[in-house]
């Protein structure tokens, strides 16, 4: 993939570039983790060049990052796998814990495995923009959709008074605006579902709604 286009943010308008990474773009790639993922967020778990590697040689048309100003500042990457929205799952079990080495050639979904974006690049919607660009990934690809499980940061506000279902019915209604599911939701992803224990994450109450978009080209 490869598309270039002028991103603004209301103010600026700045040339962007989305395309598929490569080992170049490894140590930027990881710049990137260290700008999303701060201490005291362990930096063991950000992307390593031996998972990039994997992402690269696996499944190229699922490594994607975006480029501004000269650099990259955002990436999202994605396996495949057939997966029933029933079948329990985990972060860790369904992306080799970021290897993808279970990748499924021909799998039916494109798995989310990560997406994120550089904080002072944040305004600019180039989420929307890698999220835009996976969904023509899936159509290009023929896959019968994308499915990935996002987190819910703000159910820990509420957990002691609503379940993960009820929060995420609540913000699909617009009664409750969650960073990342309100964000998901404004790309066009619709949920199906709660995984528990998805992920080590307290604020999410180690949930996470499972978030769907269909191939709108296949029944």
């Amino acid at each position: 993939m490869y598309k270039s286009w002028i991103a603004t943010d209301g103010e600026r308008m700045v040339p962007a570039i989305i395309r598929n990474y490569g080992p170049d773009d490894f140590e930027g790639l990881i710049r990137v983790q260290e700008a999303c993922f701060p201490p005291p967020y362990p930096s063991e778990l950000w992307w390593n060049e031996e998972q990039l590697s994997e992402h690269v040689a696996r499944f190229p048309e699922g490594a994607l990052c975006v480029e501004m100003d000269g650099k990259v500042v955002g990436s999202m990457t994605a396996l495949r796998r057939s997966l029933d929205n029933e079948e329990r799952h985990d972060w860790a079990s369904v992306t080799d814990g970021g290897y993808i080495r279970n990748h499924e050639p021909a799998g039916d979904t494109l798995y989310i495995v990560d997406i994120c974006v550089m904080p002072e690049y944040r305004r600019f919607g180039l989420g929307k923009w890698l999220m835009q660009s996976m969904y023509e990934t899936v159509v290009h690809l023929g896959c019968r959709r994308l499915l990935g499980a996002g987190r819910m940061p703000g159910y820990s506000r509420v957990a002691d008074r609503l379940t993960p279902e009820q929060y995420v019915e609540q913000v699909k209604a617009g009664e409750r605006k969650d960073p990342v599911l309100t964000f998901l939701l404004k790309c066009g992803r619709m949920p199906v579902g709660v995984v528990r224990d998805y992920l080590d994450d307290e604020e999410s109450g180690h949930n996470a709604a499972l978030m769907e978009w269909k191939n709108p080209f296949l029944p």
